[in-house]
């Protein structure tokens, strides 16, 4: 093996702290490193919200830049992909703004939202696989139709695996307010399942 190549195997080891620490010091492979570990998820995060693949290439590019220039800032009391994606939702959000007249509204709803909603599934058999494929296809369809502040809650619940908490640390929400939209949310989804004809969720 290379020393270059040894090199980038350190690198890929290092945690994410480690990397912003190597980063703030002027490695920059160590910046690199961050992006590499991080861009796909990012621009996927921001397409859910945009439904624009172009458009989520730019806002992820002013992601990285934003997070360059405020590596110093960032503290290590909370995880670095909620402070990442915390200014992924900011720039998205700023997106929207600047290319629509106004966003959704927002509605208040007074439930818990402890129901869950199950997006994945394992299955073995090939026409199993051939429905659920299919069943996914519905979900991303439905999901796409949410208003946009809906739908960036049920993907940072649901695709992304966020606690929470996590959810209301990125989009700077009370708890409770996380939960109601989520709740809210899911009655929406169930609302197009029905229209769609389908009631077994």
């Amino acid at each position: 093996m290379t020393t270059k190549a040894i090199a980038i195997n350190k690198i890929k080891e290092l945690t994410d702290v480690e990397l912003i620490t190597r980063a703030i010091s002027g490695r920059e492979d160590s910046f690199e490193e961050l992006v590499s570990r991080y861009q796909r998820p990012i621009v996927s995060y921001v397409y859910r919200m945009l439904n624009d693949y172009d458009a989520s290439l730019d806002v992820t590019q002013e992601v990285f830049i934003k997070v360059y220039k405020s590596l110093e800032r960032y503290s290590s009391d909370y995880k670095f992909s909620t402070w990442l994606y915390r200014i992924a939702h900011n720039a998205a959000i700023d997106y929207i703004r600047r290319n629509s007249k106004k966003l959704q509204s927002l509605e208040t709803e007074n439930q818990d939202g402890t129901y869950e909603l199950q997006l994945e599934s394992t299955i073995p058999t090939p026409e199993q696989n051939r429905q659920t494929s299919e069943w996914r296809t519905e979900i991303e369809s439905v999901v796409k139709c949410l208003p946009a502040v809906y739908r960036e809650l049920i993907v940072l619940r649901h695709s992304k695996d966020m606690s929470y908490g996590e959810i209301a640390e990125i989009t700077d929400l009370p708890l409770g307010t996380v939960k109601n939209r989520l709740f809210r949310a899911r009655e929406m989804m169930r609302e197009m399942f029905v229209e769609r004809g389908i009631s077994e969720i």
